[in-house]
């Protein structure tokens, strides 16, 4: 099996704590079904916690398996239009993707991203051809549970170096812990832990160099059933978050949580947030 991309050595943990918290954006819908002829549409819409205003997007999704193309197209409500263009197996392991952004008279941005898996090493490489042009490439090895990575980032109109990272991790069965530093000199270590099969647990801790600071943050996932799970975070900061996930059927899930700072209890800076997703 071919290692995880440089953006996933530490995936577990990120996952576990990022996904499925519901209370950064007050409400969320979205709606996602198939055509007769393959053509996958995906409908979003959102409120923003600073103004309520409502952000959406459209998009469609064509795949031709038999060539490996896939064709994205979206819009927002904000004129934004989007296209991807991925080609796969051009080569055994090689996946291209160019993708366009545009809004009419304020941006425009064209990037070409290349993945090339193999068994024991992943590389990739991202050009944004307008902005600079510059390119962010990394790659990753894997051997006996260990893993590897790099990255780097160039900007090749000034030549210049802007950015550069390295990751370590290992995984062992049902845990998993990753390190990785920057150049921003910004360093993190987590830990990951599949307790059992309806019980997850994870740590992660981050130190900046540059303003001598530490942040902890603990996050735990408990499946009630098949169908419902909760999850619940802390940081070191006293920020507490808590969700809940519903399958209400096998088309409709429901999302709610909440999140307090536990050293201002009295103060009205808590969040609270829903989400709706349904597909057929």
């Amino acid at each position: 099996m071919a290692p995880a991309f440089f953006s996933d050595i530490s995936k577990n943990i990120n996952d576990l704590l990022n996904r499925d918290f519901y209370h950064n954006t007050p409400a969320s819908v979205d709606i996602k079904t198939t055509a007769p002829n393959g053509v996958a549409f995906t409908v979003k819409g959102k409120t923003s916690p600073l103004d309520g205003s409502i952000g959406s997007n459209v998009e469609a999704r064509f795949a031709d398996k038999a060539t490996g193309l896939t064709l994205t197209q979206s819009f927002s409500n904000a004129s934004a239009l989007n296209t991807k263009i991925e080609l796969a197996n051009l080569t055994p392991g090689l996946k291209t993707e160019l993708i366009t952004a545009c809004v009419p008279g304020t941006s425009k941005a064209v990037k070409l991203n290349l993945n090339f898996v193999q068994p024991f090493f992943t590389a990739r490489g991202f050009f944004d051809l307008l902005k600079g042009p510059s390119f962010i490439g990394d790659v990753t090895v894997a051997r006996d549970g260990f893993i590897a990575g790099a990255e780097v980032g160039y900007d090749i109109a000034s030549a210049t170096v802007s950015r550069y990272s390295a990751a370590l991790g290992y995984t062992a069965g049902a845990y998993s812990i990753s390190l990785a530093a920057n150049n921003a000199q910004v360093f993190t270590g987590s830990f990951f832990q599949k307790v059992s099969p309806i019980v997850q647990v994870g740590a992660k801790t981050t130190y900046s160099a540059v303003s001598n600071s530490n942040a902890i943050e603990f996050a735990t996932k408990y499946e009630l059933d098949s169908l419902s799970s909760v999850k619940a975070k802390i940081a070191d900061t006293g920020i507490v978050a808590l969700s809940y996930k519903q399958a209400l059927n096998p088309a409709v899930t429901l999302g709610v949580g909440a999140s307090f700072d536990a050293l201002k209890l009295e103060e009205p800076i808590h969040k609270l947030g829903w989400s709706l997703s349904f597909s057929a």
